[in-house]
């Protein structure tokens, strides 16, 4: 697949959902994720509460640490970089639950440290879009950013159903944007004319959150014209 670029504004809309998103988690996660949770297993299997928190930090983390690239640098598209997700699932573990330990001492701070420095990052390389250096290959920052709103978007609610506490930790407009922009990985690899009904349950398929099944399909996406249907996505989902 070749580079596809974002709509325009995603940058700046991608910039305000991941400040948007993150303050709102991190206050539910200082009220919500004491010692008594800390430790208990998480929604996401072989997690615990505080190896999620601790993934919040190596998310923001990623951002921190991209670089410029030349112009004329051919970015990867948002679903060809979350495509590398699943192989490296089990790295991803590992690395996650060594930082855990790592800051098991003061995990909030470790945490605010690394989101500051994504933050500051991404105000050095914006408001410009351009083609920067991730972890896994060459993105624009708009992609970049938007990944980095999934990542919240999506653990923040294993958060929320790890630890059914307090307010919802999902802003409301993240979840449209992350929603959205797994919807545009769907559509540009089958070509099919569809919208988001259900942000949060077509999140969850696409994340693999929720097993997949076409009646919670149809009620997460339907087609944009009344004569179509929606398709079965079972071979395509979960993206990521």
């Amino acid at each position: 697949m070749g580079a596809m670029s974002m709509p325009p504004g995603e940058l700046a809309d991608a910039t305000t959902a991941l400040h948007d998103q993150w303050e709102r988690l991190r206050r539910w996660v200082g009220e919500v994720v004491d010692d008594e949770v800390a430790d208990e297993p998480s929604v996401l299997d072989g997690w615990t509460v505080a190896e999620l928190v601790a993934h919040l930090g190596r998310a923001m983390e990623a951002l921190a640490v991209c670089v410029p690239l030349p112009d004329g640098t051919v970015p990867l598209t948002l679903g060809e970089y979350v495509g590398t997700y699943a192989e490296r699932k089990e790295g991803i573990a590992q690395v996650t639950r060594e930082l855990a330990v790592e800051i098991a001492g003061d995990p909030l701070r470790a945490v605010d440290q690394r989101a500051q420095a994504a933050f500051e990052r991404l105000d050095e390389l914006g408001p410009t879009d351009r083609v920067v250096q991730a972890r896994r290959g060459p993105v624009l920052l708009s992609t970049m950013t938007v990944s980095r709103v999934l990542e919240l978007v999506v653990h923040a609610d294993d958060l929320a159903r790890s630890v059914p506490r307090g307010v919802d930790p999902v802003e409301p407009g993240a979840l449209r944007l992350v929603a959205d922009a797994l919807l545009r990985v769907a559509v540009a690899r089958g070509g099919w004319d569809l919208e988001v009904s259900d942000a949060r349950r077509w999140v969850r398929l696409a994340a693999g959150r929720q097993p997949y099944d076409t009646d919670e399909l149809a009620i997460a996406l339907h087609a944009r014209y009344t004569g179509d249907a929606v398709p079965d996505l079972g071979r395509m989902l979960p993206l990521l």
